[in-house]
């Protein structure tokens, strides 16, 4: 089979697992707001998330063997895309058209992206030298999205799609490294970056799960922008990787990603307000009351004092 076609459809697969992790850990969030990381450990939900996260990573890894960043990073885009209607499945409600149009703009736009990205199978890494300088410089940007400030569930998400993207460069670094067979499996170079790679995605795990404390949609599109934009710049800029199709076939990827972006904003925007409390309205409330729960109001009975007034009878 063609390696960009195991490319792809690894990455479809493992778009859709890190949909399924996506989902799993918006959901705990929101049960458990103010949970720590800690706290986080002994919860089974967050294992059954880092199982799914760990499943879609390996699948992951084995894309970018075959594929090249460009190619594969974009691919991303669909666990937005999965995650659409997995959330409003689990929500109990039916996907809008909003979410339906925002869909079909993201594939669109990915098409366009994949017939200027698909290039031949890797074969260049990053040194140790370069590994080093783009892990310390995706950790200082890090560390300043995850300041106290406002909007911190965007800018967190931001941070986790940095995290993920360069984590996803240096694992193919790695692979290729790993795997051409010219030095041993275990050099200095292979598990250096293998340890970058597990901090970059150890990070990034946990700052998702800090993101989608406020909900699914706006976090979850910022992960799904940023990460392919870090893993391009990286592949364009030190794996020599090329778009196809000279100017046309930029202009042409230029456009699709466009076309991406604007779906994903209209799927971020799509995301339904959470419905009020029951307690919120005043007919539920009463409704909710178990028989015998409810207080009745005290008779007015007039005052012995004042038979003008009324005030209320004791029992």
């Amino acid at each position: 089979m063609n390696a960009v076609l195991i490319a792809v459809a690894l990455s479809l697969v493992s778009a859709v697992a890190y949909a399924a992790a996506a989902v799993a850990q918006e959901r705990l969030a929101s049960r458990s707001p103010g949970a720590g990381t800690l706290r986080l450990l002994g919860s089974g939900a967050w294992w059954w998330s880092v199982g799914l996260n760990a499943s879609a990573a390996l699948l992951h890894v084995v894309a970018l063997r075959y594929g090249p960043l460009t190619l594969v990073q974009p691919l991303g885009a669909l666990t937005l895309v999965a995650a659409v209607p997995m959330g409003a499945r689990m929500a109990g409600r039916r996907v809008s058209a909003v979410e339906w149009r925002g869909t079909a703009l993201t594939l669109l736009g990915l098409g366009a992206i994949l017939v200027t990205a698909s290039g031949p199978a890797p074969d260049g890494v990053l040194s140790v030298p370069e590994a080093l300088a783009v892990a310390g410089a995706t950790a200082a940007l890090i560390g300043m999205l995850s300041r106290p400030g406002a909007r911190p569930g965007l800018r967190h998400a931001t941070a986790s799609g940095l995290a993920s993207g360069v984590a996803s460069a240096l694992t193919q670094s790695v692979t290729v490294a790993a795997t051409d067979r010219s030095g041993p499996v275990l050099s200095v170079q292979v598990v250096g970056v293998a340890l970058l790679v597990a901090a970059f995605a150890a990070g990034g795990l946990v700052l998702s799960q800090t993101a989608y404390r406020g909900g699914l949609g706006g976090p979850l599109a910022m992960v799904t922008l940023s990460n392919p934009l870090a893993a391009a710049v990286i592949g364009l800029s030190l794996l020599g990787e090329r778009l196809q199709g000279g100017p046309a076939g930029m202009l042409l990827a230029l456009a699709g990603a466009g076309l991406a972006s604007w779906g994903v904003v209209l799927l971020t925007r799509a995301a339904p307000a959470p419905a009020p409390a029951d307690d919120d309205h005043p007919v539920a409330a009463v409704l909710a009351l178990e028989p015998g729960s409810a207080t009745p109001e005290p008779a007015l009975v007039p005052r012995p004092h004042d038979p003008g007034h009324l005030t209320p009878a004791t029992r």
